[in-house]
């Protein structure tokens, strides 16, 4: 299990906008991995809109925000478009990334998860929901750039 002060596992992982991305071409930026269950669902919305809100402040300190949940592309495609996502939603759908950073429950479902790492990639921040109709708000992401940035 991925703890605060841990490397982060590289990935790379197919994601909206028609390419893949990889956690190693992110050095030098503190990225936030918000791993969420489902598209189009009522807790996973709410959230992700809420970050989207908040997505200019994370802009302006740098870091660089992907969901990733274990849905394939198309679905995040069309979920993003729904509501106008400004930030790539990544598909695990062999769920490798997310077991990588102990996030799945005990029946192989994703635990709403965020994850903070900084510009050399280690993780600052690490918050594994035990609710899953929890999760982390922006204002906390927020604090937690800016500590993994030295803000």
């Amino acid at each position: 299990m991925i703890r605060t002060g841990d490397k982060a596992p590289d990935f790379t992982l197919p994601g909206t906008g028609g390419r893949a991305y990889s956690l190693a071409d992110e050095r030098g930026h503190v990225v936030v991995l918000a791993f969420y269950p489902g598209d189009d669902t009522p807790v996973c919305t709410a959230q992700l809109n809420s970050y989207n809100v908040d997505l200019s402040t994370f802009g302006g300190l740098g870091a660089r925000l992907f969901g990733i949940s274990p849905q394939d592309v198309a679905s995040h495609e069309q979920f993003a478009s729904k509501y106008g996502f400004g930030f790539v939603l990544l598909a695990d759908v062999d769920k490798e990334v997310a077991e990588a950073y102990g996030i799945l429950g005990p029946l192989g479902f994703y635990r709403r998860s965020v994850f903070v790492i900084d510009g050399e990639g280690i993780v600052r921040f690490a918050h594994r929901s035990v609710v899953a109709a929890s999760y982390v708000p922006a204002d906390e992401i927020e604090a937690a750039i800016r500590a993994a940035a030295g803000a």
